[in-house]
């Protein structure tokens, strides 16, 4: 289940992609379906011996080349271990939320985006984390380990990547139908996956996304303004950056 818009992120066959807090992977696996290379970036090193083991599948069925460009590295997203302008495109899909310094984050994405290149951000929408958060502080704590420190709001981010250096330039919502399911997680517990209702609630999710039929698709979008559980922006680093 993908959340970056990869036509608005104008990914080309070719370009060397940063998919910085890649978890389990699934935006790099995309990135080299369409021919791009990618490194896929995590401080969790279980996370990134996942990823390789997939990067191995991939090429032993013929999904990708064998000799594809797909790389991991362990990395802090506020000391990247990457030199200046190396990435054509940069994916950071549900990682500020997480940061406290996210502004010193921010920083790093510009330094080590190429002039012209574009950046995929995504973070909790507004309105659908903060319900999660008025259910359950279970749900963003604890922060010492990997929990949610802020709710954005589109402004205040907007705000920062432009502070950053980066040029705002799309945005869009997903996941609308996602939402329910984490006020239902937050009701019965975030860690209760026997729950009837968690359960039932999963099994529909898991049918619309392989079988994506055209009610639930036209669902989706007339309640992906305001329900959409990610928020995503685009932004680019212009032209005549150092």
């Amino acid at each position: 289940m993908l959340t970056i818009n990869f036509d608005r992120l104008k990914l080309e066959e070719g370009h060397m992609v940063l998919d910085l807090g890649c978890g389990f992977g699934r935006h790099a696996f995309e990135v080299l379906r369409r021919g791009a290379k990618v490194v896929a970036c995590d401080m969790a090193l279980h996370e990134l011996q996942e990823v390789r083991a997939t990067y191995a599948a991939m090429a032993e069925v013929g999904e990708i080349e064998e000799t594809s460009a797909a790389f991991t590295s362990a990395g802090d997203a506020t000391r990247l271990p990457f030199h200046d302008n190396t990435f054509d495109r940069i994916i950071a899909s549900e990682v500020l939320e997480h940061i406290h310094n996210d502004e010193d984050a921010l920083d790093e994405l510009y330094r080590v985006l190429k002039p012209h290149g574009i950046l995929a951000i995504t973070v909790p929408s507004y309105l659908p984390e903060k319900i999660c958060w008025g259910l359950s502080d279970e749900y963003h704590a604890p922060i010492e380990v990997g929990g949610h420190v802020r709710i954005y709001k589109k402004r205040e981010l907007e705000t920062k990547i432009s502070a950053a250096g980066l040029v705002p330039m799309d945005f869009h919502r997903a996941h609308a139908l996602h939402s329910p399911y984490w006020w239902i997680k937050c009701v019965v517990g975030t860690k209760n996956n026997q729950n009837r209702l968690v359960k039932a609630y999963l099994r529909f999710l898991t049918w619309d996304i392989v079988k994506q039929p055209a009610s639930t698709r036209f669902a989706e979008k007339i309640l992906q303004p305001l329900l959409g559980k990610s928020a995503i922006i685009y932004a680019q680093k212009t032209a005549n950056a150092n």
